[in-house]
């Protein structure tokens, strides 16, 4: 009999968040507002507009295009030192998002045109039920947040 190895548990993310919402309009304004609030409490108030836009294309995608009939979609949240990742997963593997020109009148068609523009880095991941499509900002501290010289007296 041979003993029980131990496998290592990964480290956990310094911060986190999780959520799942209803396909709704109003589900996406509460998750936009839940980002920036998280974010800002993460010590990053920078970057709350940023998390609040992506989180708000993400979401609305996922409402559009890749809603179903009582399932949920999620918000997933994550901050390491580096980089604040914000994903959304929906039920919908088969209708993969992609970018696309949006005409002049079109009133829909720029979200990922944003997301890209954005995010340092975005794609889509394939789940065993749906799919996740996620953004990644690179987390800079603000700059007036250094140590600023002492007054001279």
């Amino acid at each position: 009999m041979t003993a029980a190895q131990e496998i290592p548990t990964p480290e956990p993310s310094p911060h986190e968040d999780r959520l799942d919402y209803t396909p709704t309009a109003r589900s996406v304004t509460l998750a936009r507002r839940r980002a920036a609030r998280l974010v800002t409490e993460w010590g990053h108030p920078h970057h709350a507009g940023e998390a609040a836009l992506l989180v708000s294309e993400l979401a609305t995608n996922a409402l559009l295009h890749g809603s179903m009939r009582g399932r949920l979609f999620r918000v997933h949240l994550t901050l390491t030192p580096t980089t604040l990742r914000i994903e959304v997963s929906d039920p919908r593997g088969e209708r993969l998002p992609g970018l696309r020109e949006a005409g002049a009148d079109d009133c829909y068609g720029r979200g990922l045109l944003i997301v890209a523009q954005l995010a340092d880095h975005w794609g889509v991941e394939p789940r065993t039920v749906g799919k996740t499509v996620f953004a990644e900002l690179t987390v800079r501290p603000r700059r007036d947040t250094a140590a600023a010289p002492a007054p001279v007296r």
